[in-house]
């Protein structure tokens, strides 16, 4: 069956609103987002044509501040899609005790597909057509198919329209620009950070943990190399063109090489070839999946070995399957816990911007790190306080009293 993002996320955000007592009336505004935007670029090719992109911004709920968080540039995006990661990014940000909204967008176009001249005019297209309003209204930031170029031009483009510097008015961006070091690693550490946290928590240890991580872009390549620095054994991992499985652990370092090197992991040398769908599979201790939503189904629940899996993609466990691995004792770390470091970072960036005072590396890892596992802690002590397995209920809960304590404050429902 074809995994449904939007219904999946707005039957987590009706249990735990059950379950946490929140007010009818919250949980009705947020079933649907708060402000959509979608449009159409036209743009004339470099070689002539014409075409039309699709595009769109959605503002989920602006009650703990302005909207935030990222853009995507893909060929699958849809609105239902931009809608349900605009949710989890309102929750995101309120369990992260971030005063910030959801927000999320993106163009439906293929970069790879696309000349630089293209994907800049794309970009700066999307920014135009948002007619923005600043840092203190709505702050795109990276995702899928964009990086620190991308947000440099649509920086760029904010501050040509409106006719003055405001690097806060988006994220993502290199440091030269005002962005904030650790940007690139915030994510995969961030995935490490949590996963430390759950460890302590359950006491369980980390020292020659078998892990396997599937998905090693930028976030599942971070992650391997935290968990291999910290004495665990990653015995497999994969990208989109195949995995690599090594009982013994793999040497991660020279994975990284062997993959700048071809573009691929597979083929690496010492290793046997594994399947994307073997990984979630294979006998390991942790579980990282880092790739793309809807990966652990009812359909492959009762096959997973892991011990405790840690959500570095968004939703990658569906609910069916939540509650198998729940009722198998299986620790699930969830998404808006686990990925939660690049938020956390944005809102680093976000205050550095706005004070014109940039930090060090060593300062922006510990308070990374401290809001990561306090936000952990938090979500175990509510889910145990309801009597809940689960630490996702527990993280949506204080969420959504956040978002509902700044409702009923501003008087809204």
């Amino acid at each position: 069956m074809e995994y449904d993002f939007l219904d999946e996320s707005g039957q987590i955000l009706r249990e735990a609103g059950r379950l946490g007592g929140i007010d009818p009336n919250v949980i009705e505004f947020l079933s649907e987002p708060g402000r959509v935007v979608s449009f159409r670029i036209p743009m004339k090719m470099d070689d002539g044509s014409f075409r039309v992109f699709d595009a769109h911004r959605v503002r989920y709920n602006d009650a703990l501040g302005p909207s935030r968080d990222g853009t995507r540039v893909s060929p699958d995006l849809d609105l239902d899609e931009v809608k349900s990661l605009a949710l989890i990014m309102s929750i995101k940000h309120a369990a992260g005790r971030i005063p910030a909204g959801g927000g999320k967008g993106g163009i439906v176009a293929d970069p790879r597909t696309l000349s630089e001249r293209e994907l800049e005019s794309l970009c700066r297209a999307y920014i135009r057509n948002l007619r923005p309003r600043g840092q203190a209204y709505d702050v795109p930031g990276a995702d899928i198919g964009t990086d620190l170029k991308t947000m440099s031009w649509m920086l760029d483009e904010y501050e040509s329209v409106t006719g003055y510097h405001e690097p806060a008015a988006v994220n993502d961006k290199p440091p030269i620009l005002g962005g904030s070091l650790g940007g690139f690693e915030a994510t995969g550490s961030g995935v490490f950070d949590v996963f430390r946290e759950a460890a302590i928590q359950a006491e369980f240890n980390i020292a020659n943990a078998r892990v396997a991580i599937q998905g090693f872009g930028q976030v599942g390549s971070v992650a391997a190399t935290m968990f291999y620095e910290a004495g665990c054994d990653v015995v497999a991992v994969c990208d989109s063109r195949g995995g690599v499985f090594l009982n013994e652990g793999l040497d991660i370092p020279a994975l990284l090489a062997h993959k700048k090197a071809t573009g691929k992991v597979s083929d690496f040398a010492g290793s046997e070839p594994i399947t994307s769908e073997a990984v979630l599979e294979c006998d390991c201790d942790v579980l990282v999946p880092a790739s793309v939503q809807g990966v652990i189904t009812a359909d492959n629940a009762d096959r997973i070995q892991a011990r405790m899996v840690v959500e570095a993609a968004n939703a990658p466990v569906t609910l069916k399957a939540d509650a198998m691995l729940l009722d198998k004792g299986v620790i699930i770390v969830p998404d808006v816990l686990a990925n939660a470091g690049s938020v956390q970072l944005c809102q680093m960036e976000r205050s550095q911007g706005l004070s014109d005072n940039y930090w060090d590396i060593e300062t922006i890892n510990r308070l990374r790190q401290e809001r990561l596992a306090r936000g952990y802690r938090e979500a175990v002590s509510t889910a145990a306080e309801h009597q809940l397995k689960s630490v996702r209920l527990g993280a949506w809960i204080n969420g959504l009293k956040r978002i509902e304590e700044a409702m009923h404050l501003r008087g809204w429902c």
